[in-house]
């Protein structure tokens, strides 16, 4: 089979890694994919936005599926307009896509259904917005309706950071038309969990769970990023807590989704807290997560595609999906700066000198044969290990490896998972 992915971050990388596995791909393309998904796929130069060029490459290479990665252009209806042309697509169609595209809509959602979320309203007038926080207490946090780049949410430690947030988001619009409504949430405390599921209408099948490292620096400090690294399993966290978590919270969103008139399908990323009250959705994406797979499909035994497919066709509830008892961490190799401004196009290095982990590239060029840094998140270094130990080591052991001007990463990544 002829397969398209649309995309061109870690995630891309990580999907069609796995798809390049199945014995059922003959051709593996990939618009416009990167320094590194080169070596897996043939890269396209055509952007995540450009909805009739990519459309046109499907029907000219008779590509038997598209697989769509990223969060904008799902937003943006790239499903609907190629569903319309006779392609067969995996993910979500644009009104099931607005669970990750708008912030208000989905805790109306959650509110509406009875699924565990935090406590919040929403404002569409700042100056509301600023009344209600200041008969609230901090921490608090504030997130811009729309898409940010996984950027819009601020976890405020005090009420003079939170209504410099909002200021921001509404009036200097620092997220554009993202900020024209904002919700105001309750600040939540515990272990973030991320689940990953396979969704088709009401079935679910959830992926192994893992937890992402948001903060730039050690010890969860420093301003929020797209994700320092990621791991899984998680086996600090009970197997009833992550059962509860799939039962109390995603079933129920893809049901309610059903309900509205939205059926789900593609992946749905539950991002969610363990509080001492229980399970509670923090977010929905309308995608996989990036860097959380980079470590979740290195545990996949399933063929991959055979996963897309029977969604794609309505035969997801009959599919056995098998996963690795392996343990797998991925540690993030950074730009200098980031998540603020990082410079570009510097020359990487010991890519060759990498032994026992795979690496996902999310933000790199091939410049004159020669692979450079093209992002703020730059590789996604995954080892597979026994155990987290095992894996952990490996990890850093081949991120060492890795050389390029400014590099930085977290040194304390699945270090909770050790206890």
């Amino acid at each position: 089979m002829r397969i398209l992915v649309v995309g061109g971050g870690g995630r891309e990388h990580a999907i069609c890694w796995a798809l390049k596995k199945s014995p059922k791909v003959t051709e593996l393309y990939c618009a416009p994919g990167n320094g590194g998904i080169a070596s897996v796929a043939e890269c396209v130069p055509i952007q995540v936005n450009q909805f009739e060029e990519i459309a046109q490459f499907a029907i000219d290479h008779t590509i038997d599926l598209v697989v769509i990665g990223p969060d904008d252009p799902l937003s943006e209806g790239i499903v609907d307009h190629l569903e319309a042309k006779g392609l067969n697509v995996f993910g979500p169609r644009q009104n099931a896509a607005i669970i990750e595209g708008s912030k208000v809509f989905t805790k109306q959602l959650l509110r509406k259904y009875n699924i565990p979320t935090a406590a919040y309203e929403s404002f569409e007038r700042y100056e509301d917005a600023v009344a209600y926080l200041r008969q609230q207490q901090a921490p608090i946090v504030i997130k811009a309706d729309g898409l940010a780049a996984g950027k819009g949410v601020v976890v405020a430690q005090t009420l003079d950071e939170a209504e410099k947030a909002l200021h921001d988001i509404m009036v200097a619009k620092v997220f554009g038309e993202s900020g024209n409504q904002v919700v105001i949430e309750e600040f939540l405390t515990g272990q973030e969990m991320s689940i990953l599921s396979f969704v088709d209408g009401e079935t679910v099948c959830p992926m192994v769970p893992a937890q992402d490292h948001k903060a730039v620096y050690d010890n969860d400090k420093g301003p929020n990023t797209g994700g320092m690294g990621t791991y899984s399993p998680l086996p600090h966290i009970p197997q009833a807590v992550i059962d509860e978590s799939i039962e109390t919270i995603i079933k129920p969103t893809a049901k309610a989704m059903v309900a509205e008139g939205r059926p789900f399908r593609g992946v749905l990323f539950a991002g969610l807290m363990l509080t001492p009250n229980g399970p509670k959705t923090i977010e929905f994406n309308a995608r996989f997560g990036d860097p959380e797979t980079q470590v979740v499909l290195p545990r996949l035994k399933t063929d991959l595609l055979d996963i897309f497919l029977a969604a794609v066709n309505g035969r997801l509830d009959q599919m056995e999906i098998e996963w690795s008892e392996e343990a797998a961490v991925c540690v993030i190799l950074a730009s200098e700066g980031y998540p603020a401004s990082y410079p570009k196009g510097l020359p990487i290095e010991g890519l060759e000198d990498v032994q026992e982990s795979i690496v996902f590239h999310a933000g790199t060029a091939v410049k004159d044969g020669v692979i450079v840094t093209n992002g703020g998140r730059v590789l996604g270094v995954t080892a597979l290990g026994r155990d987290i130990a095992e894996a952990r080591a490996k990890a850093y052991a081949d991120a060492d490896r890795i050389r390029f001007q400014g590099k930085h990463n977290r040194t304390d990544i699945a270090k909770k998972a050790l206890v």
